[in-house]
């Protein structure tokens, strides 16, 4: 069979920083290595192949049209996270979540591949909005900043099923969807489409495993004590603020490494992470007995790296996720994880790779401890589990996934009527 062409696209593409980027070039390394012919449409400051998308551009879906146009691709990967591609609510009259990809979906005649990035029971969409307000009546003088909250709390509740209908109308579009757990798959699948399983692809950078003194020595961090990693961008749904509540186990330190959030205002909300003023100076800070925070930003692959590899455990203490790459890159460096119980934990505790308790310092102070006391255990469960996570692997499931949308496809093409297909499509 002849080599498969893909069009992957993804807003975000490094040198940008992001997740959903990393994630997407890191996949297209390891499909170009199967032989895979892969193409990446991005935004101007990514390192692809094809350029014009951005998440305040409304004519992305024109760009990607184009684009495949003029390459022909065998199929096209979206890598899709709403925001990226821009998002807005339409009229009064027409009210729907519409993104500038909207439009690619309805026109692409290529069979597209969909790859959720997100996907959130209702408590977890409500729980988007910032809660750090007022929240106690005064009778007959009730606060602004309540009264907005209220407005905001409602909205959510009423845009929550019209993210799920942007969700569903992209998947049933799609020749195949794909999710990183069984349970994004759950909320995401219906009676009649069942979307494919393949956990987010995580490998070391580093060629030659350091030791952890080697690590921590770059980093210039305590050997003496055991140290649990917090890392990502500052937004207050990682719930961070619980770390400055915990009493910290006397043997431990928690590391807190934070970059700023190119797409949201979210890490200006009172009571959030960063810890301290003095932020992306490039220094450690001391925040409080126990807790420090290191100030490098979005550091690059070997870095980050490094910086597991100077580490113990990654904690979690999220109030929303819908997936986590920090997880899978922790686990692929051999770390087991100590995480709020939102259902996408729970399911990899329920496997012995970590802990998922309920979203209080008491509960992470005791998790911490728990860990600890049966470390071998849970290092034990992650080597096991952590060669599902190689790229290789992750990428041999994709072609399978592509192979069997072409020949579904090349059925499709060579049974229905040029007529029939126009209709259909």
């Amino acid at each position: 069979m002849y080599p498969i062409s893909v069009l992957m696209v993804s807003t975000e593409y490094p040198p940008m920083p992001g997740g959903v980027g990393r994630y997407t070039r890191n996949l297209a390394l390891a499909l170009k290595k199967l032989g895979v012919n892969v193409y990446i449409a991005c935004n101007e400051r990514g390192e692809g192949d094809f350029f014009g998308l951005d998440a305040s551009n409304k004519e992305n879906s024109r760009t990607l049209l184009r684009i495949v146009n003029q390459i022909k691709p065998d199929l096209v990967h979206v890598q899709l996270e709403h925001g990226l591609y821009g998002l807005n609510f339409g009229s009064i009259k027409n009210f729907r979540m519409q993104t500038n990809i909207d439009q690619f979906y309805e026109e692409c005649q290529t069979p597209t591949i969909t790859t959720f990035h997100s996907a959130y029971p209702i408590e977890q969409w409500i729980n988007l909005v910032p809660s750090n307000h007022p929240t106690k009546f005064r009778l007959l003088d009730i606060p602004i900043e309540l009264s907005s909250l209220a407005l905001k709390y409602g909205n959510r509740m009423v845009t929550y099923g019209l993210f799920n209908r942007a969700n569903r109308e992209k998947m049933l579009r799609s020749a195949a969807s794909v999710a990183f757990s069984e349970y994004m798959a759950k909320l995401l699948s219906t009676r009649n489409y069942k979307v494919n399983v393949i956990y987010h692809g995580a490998e070391p950078s580093l060629m030659n495993r350091p030791t952890m003194e080697v690590a921590r020595s770059y980093y210039s961090l305590p050997l003496d004590r055991k140290i649990a990693l917090a890392l990502g961008f500052a937004t207050y749904t990682k719930g961070w603020e619980i770390l400055k509540e915990m009493k910290i186990p006397d043997n431990w330190t928690i590391l807190v490494n934070h970059s700023r959030n190119y797409y949201s205002n979210e890490n200006d909300v009172p009571n959030s992470l960063p810890l301290s003023t003095n932020s992306d100076c490039g220094d450690h800070h001391q925040v409080s007995h126990g807790l420090l925070e290191l100030n490098l930003g979005f550091l690059p692959d070997d870095a980050l790296s490094l910086l597991f590899y100077a580490s113990d455990t990654v904690i979690m203490p999220y109030s929303v996720a819908s997936a986590s790459g920090v997880m899978f890159d922790a686990l692929a460096h051999g770390l087991p994880f100590v995480a709020s119980d939102l259902g996408f934990f729970k399911e990899f505790a329920r496997k012995g790779l970590g802990i998922a308790v309920r979203r209080n310092p008491l509960e992470f102070s005791e998790a911490l401890k728990m860990l600890e006391s049966d470390y071998p255990h849970y290092k034990k469960e992650v080597e096991r589990f952590k060669s599902n996570l190689n790229w290789d692997s992750v990428a041999k499931q994709h072609v399978e996934i592509y192979t069997r949308v072409l020949a579904k496809n090349h059925e499709f093409q060579s049974v229905v009527p040029e007529t029939m297909k126009r209709r259909i499509l």
